[in-house]
């Protein structure tokens, strides 16, 4: 009855009202801050490595945080489009999709403990594999069984997508004798303990298994490695409060910067935090792109007054997010300008 009455009030009041009434709601119950983790390894390993990181966050901002970790991608980019977790570490593919379907936005970027503004995803076989390339894999691939990787991985799965497969015209579910899905760490030691014959995996994965499974990690060999992939993002609910943005935007900004905080995000492979936003999915869209490109273009089943159209209409959409990320990197050089100017003094 409420409700009905409220529809005969103005519709600036109703609207004022609203606004004011959720930002209340959301201040008085958000006791919990809960923290999305895509599944790049098992939960049992990843809870121990996150867990001082996330105890830190919660003493920093005076609030429980509580981890949210799933068996695959997809649930956690649920998780956020259902108000289920507040913020989320993504990869680049499972970051977009939680942005243009999750009501997620991009806040910070993460920064590789060795200096690399990214990761690159790999293909890897067992050392003992007689495979040296691409071109070998592919050759044999009817024999061969594949690791492929969760299908939102940027690096397991969108990456090798377009430039192993969708350049060489090849469906991977088609061409190998089987295909299977699995995070990173099932991939390589499946590969490692001759499981699978070859397998998706990335650099970052990599030096982590070098460090904690040294034994398996000298089982494998890598035969191709992608270019650079932009270092995965931070993600929030877009409806946050205003508030906790503010507070989440500065634990991001300054953590690292002491050598315990550093010791604590090393296990992560990580020395900090740096801003971003939604355009740094800029090239990972141009890729998801091209790959449809190839696909249209390669596929005799449609009719050529629909391929020249489809064709159309994803040259347009690349040719402006070409426009975007050129004027991107020019507002990025001209920032970094005066800290070059200054070093030249």
């Amino acid at each position: 009855m409420l409700c009905r009455a409220l529809r005969h009030i103005t519709l600036p009041v109703i609207a004022s009202l609203g606004l004011l009434g959720s930002q209340y709601a959301a201040a008085e119950e958000l006791d919990t801050l809960r923290f999305g983790i895509i599944s790049t390894e098992s939960s049992q390993n990843q809870e121990p490595q996150w867990r001082p990181f996330l105890e830190d966050m919660s003493a920093s901002l005076g609030i429980e945080v509580e981890p949210f970790f799933a068996n695959d991608y997809a649930a956690v980019i649920q998780a956020m489009r259902f108000d289920k977790i507040d913020l989320a570490w993504y990869g680049n593919k499972s970051a977009m999709e939680a942005v243009d379907r999750a009501g997620g936005e991009i806040f910070a970027q993460v920064v590789h403990e060795n200096g690399q503004p990214g990761y690159r995803s790999l293909l890897i076989v067992h050392r003992e594999s007689p495979f040296e390339t691409v071109e070998d894999i592919l050759a044999n691939a009817s024999e061969l069984t594949f690791g492929n990787g969760d299908p939102n991985s940027t690096s397991g799965y969108l990456v090798p997508g377009y430039y192993v497969f969708a350049q060489n015209d090849v469906d991977p579910r088609q061409a190998f004798k089987r295909s299977l899905n699995s995070n990173h760490e099932t991939n390589a030691l499946s590969v490692a303990n001759q499981q699978i014959d070859v397998a998706t995996f990335n650099s970052g994965a990599l030096e982590r298994l070098e460090l904690n499974a040294a034994d398996k990690a000298e089982q494998l060999k890598v035969i191709w490695e992608s270019p650079l992939i932009p270092s995965n993002p931070l993600v929030w609910r877009e409806a946050l409060p205003a508030e906790m943005k503010a507070k989440l935007r500065d634990f991001f900004e300054h953590y690292g910067e002491t050598a315990e905080q550093h010791d604590i995000i090393a296990p992560l492979q990580w020395a900090g935090f740096k801003a971003s936003d939604n355009d740094q999915l800029l090239p990972i869209r141009q890729l998801e792109l091209f790959k449809q490109r190839l696909e249209i273009e390669n596929d005799d089943g449609i009719a050529d007054d629909d391929k020249a159209r489809r064709l159309a209409e994803l040259d347009a959409q690349l040719a402006e997010l070409d426009e975007r990320l050129e004027a991107r990197e020019a507002a990025q050089s001209e920032r970094e300008a005066p800290d070059v100017a200054a070093v030249n003094q």
